[in-house]
């Protein structure tokens, strides 16, 4: 009897950002190597929140730093396939959020991969926690799946 986790559906994702992936991300075995669907995740959550108005990478007094992360793989991905990620919420505290990733080729509708990573979100000069802002807490109140 396995323990293993079954891929989610898209259902359980609250959002989606498309992606693409690159020639380079195929190893020599001829798949999306393991750590690029970190890669993925980043510039996934990343994007949707520049998207979203609430991070400005270059000017934001408040950034996210990442303090873990995990994945799990159930099926290959590689270029050239187009990508979708989905996005949801497993915890938000007082200045951090656990984001959950769903990597899905364009037209499955289980995920070939799922990972997290932990946002603590911290002042750019000091580098220490401070609250999320309202209008961050409500976006990322968005993604909370029930």
């Amino acid at each position: 009897m396995s323990t293993r986790p079954s891929p989610g559906n898209r259902a359980e994702y609250a959002a989606f950002y498309p992606l693409q992936t690159r020639w380079q991300d195929n190893d020599m075995y001829g798949h999306m190597n393991n750590a690029v669907h970190y890669s993925l995740f980043d510039t996934a959550v990343n994007g949707w929140l520049i998207a979203q108005g609430v991070l400005d990478p270059r000017a934001s007094d408040v950034i996210g730093l990442v303090v873990e992360s995990g994945c799990r793989y159930f099926a290959e991905l590689g270029f050239p396939a187009p990508l979708e990620a989905g996005l949801r919420v497993g915890h938000l505290g007082r200045s951090s959020v656990r984001y959950e990733i769903g990597l899905f080729a364009e037209d499955s509708q289980t995920a070939a991969a799922e990972g997290y990573f932990t946002h603590v979100f911290v002042d750019r000069q000091t580098r220490k926690p401070t609250p999320l802002t309202p209008e961050l807490r409500s976006k990322l109140e968005a993604l909370i799946c029930s």
